[in-house]
This record gives C-alpha cells, sequence and structure tokens, in this order.
C-alpha cells in the first residue's frame, strides 16, 4: 500500500465506495478477454445501485438521472473468470449534473484495469428539461462519494 505524506500513514483510497462485479462466462469476446461494452455494463449498474441506495426512485420520483455522456479508457486487460470491483467517486457536482469516475479493478487493488466517466442530468421526468440534484443525493454524495 502506498503512503500519503511519507510518514507511515496510508494513502486515501481512490475510490470511497467499491462495489463487486463478478464477471461472466459469456462476458469473453472471441479474442478471448471481457469485451469493452461489459465495462460500460459494470459501471452503469454501480453507479445506479448507489443512487437507488442514496433515494433515487427511478419509477416514481419526479426527477431522474440522464446519462449525457460516457468514456471508459482500458489499461489492462481482463478475462474471466476474474472477480472485479468497480470503484466510485464524485468527481464534480453541479447544480444539476454529477459526474461520476469509476475505476475497474481486481479485489483489492488500487491499479485499474480500467477507468471510466459517466456524467448524469438530473431533468424533470415530464418535461425533460434540467432540474437540481435531489437534495438527499447531494448530500450522500457530499457525505460519501467526494475524495
Amino acid at each position: 500500500m502506498t503512503t500519503g505524506s511519507g510518514r507511515g500513514r496510508p494513502a486515501p483510497t481512490p475510490y470511497p465506495h467499491r462495489a463487486p462485479f463478478p464477471t461472466r462466462w459469456q462476458d469473453n469476446d472471441q479474442y478471448g478477454h471481457v469485451n469493452n461494452a461489459v465495462y460500460y455494463e459494470a459501471m452503469d449498474t454501480t453507479i445506479n445501485a448507489w443512487l437507488l441506495r442514496a433515494g433515487l426512485d427511478p419509477l416514481g420520483g419526479d426527477r431522474i438521472a440522464v446519462c449525457v455522456a460516457s468514456s471508459c479508457e482500458f489499461r489492462e486487460p481482463s478475462s474471466f473468470p476474474d472477480p472485479w470491483e468497480v470503484g466510485l467517486r464524485a468527481g464534480a457536482v453541479g447544480t444539476t449534473s454529477v459526474t461520476w469516475e469509476l475505476g475497474i479493478l481486481r479485489p483489492g487493488a488500487d491499479d485499474a484495469l480500467a477507468t471510466g466517466r459517466f456524467v448524469h442530468v438530473w431533468v424533470d421526468r415530464g418535461t425533460r428539461r434540467p432540474v437540481p440534484v435531489p437534495d438527499g443525493i447531494r448530500a450522500a454524495i457530499e457525505r460519501d462519494l467526494l475524495t
């Protein structure tokens, strides 16, 4: 483990939230590694599972979060049956949007197999016009996901 200030203290984890995401037999593509689409599935699942625990009501709430941008940088290949953890942190929290930063990691490791970014904008369910990030979600982000 790396140290923070050189005084023997552990460096803060790069991702304050980590969730398991097991790879599956079907995730390998014909090149013998996990297909790129699975990385996006893992990141999207991790974000939305966290949001549900934080109070998002995707079926009945008046505000929903829509993805307006996403990206992924692949650093090292992975193949089934590699277990994954998906690290999550909030990179930026605006009035109506959140930029999520993610890492696909091997359990217990800090070096990412891939890193990703999703940008969600909160919108009114009916009009699809931007609205402020819900107060409860904002509070949970500030408490749990800002590094």
